[in-house]
């Protein structure tokens, strides 16, 4: 990826994310661009936040194809998607701490995928509506500041251990019978 297609992506303002387990639902979600940065010209990481679901976890577990996209919504009708393959990466992994300096700090992250371009694609499309682009919203990180990461701990081991077609998120690991969350 070029210098001309990395300045496109830190233009935009939200990128979408689509993976598939081998058999199952396809699974596509909008995230924010603070989370993604381009590390070089073939590796992307992103930040996966606590939010309601946990499909892209489980997808990317069962087969680690992704694919990331994103529309420009001002100026040029551009949309580019990078595909690869990814690992996530949790808080208890020895490559957390690397990556996540990385990123936006957060108390609300889950997971880092750690992905390897192995294709980019750019399309135009001149039925890509304008939009004008106000404010990221901050719904998210006020919810997070009010909460310690036993409370974060307590959600995901409620609400984030399976998808929903019912498989493994991984979030949290066994070790010898004893739980080891994120």
């Amino acid at each position: 990826m070029g210098p001309e297609r990395r300045e496109f992506i830190e233009k935009q303002k939200m990128f979408l994310n689509g993976t598939t387990p081998p058999d199952g639902r396809v699974n596509v979600f909008q995230k924010r661009m603070d989370s993604l940065p381009a590390l070089d010209a073939n590796r992307v990481v992103w930040l996966y936040l606590t939010d309601s679901g946990n499909e892209s976890a489980v997808h990317v577990v069962e087969n680690d194809r992704l694919i990331i996209m994103f529309c420009a919504f001002e100026g040029s009708p551009l949309a580019l998607r990078l595909g690869g393959h990814a690992q996530a990466i949790y808080p208890r992994d020895p490559r957390w701490s690397e990556l996540y300096a990385l990123l936006s700090a957060t108390p609300s992250a889950r997971r880092i995928f750690d992905m390897l371009v192995d294709i980019v694609q750019k399309s135009y499309r001149s039925a890509m509506p304008f939009f004008h682009f106000n404010e990221q919203q901050d719904i998210l990180e006020k919810w997070a500041q009010r909460r310690n990461r036993q409370v974060f701990q307590g959600y995901w081991e409620d609400r984030n251990q399976e998808s929903t077609d019912g498989n493994p998120t991984n979030i949290i690991a066994s070790h010898n019978g004893a739980k080891t969350l994120a």
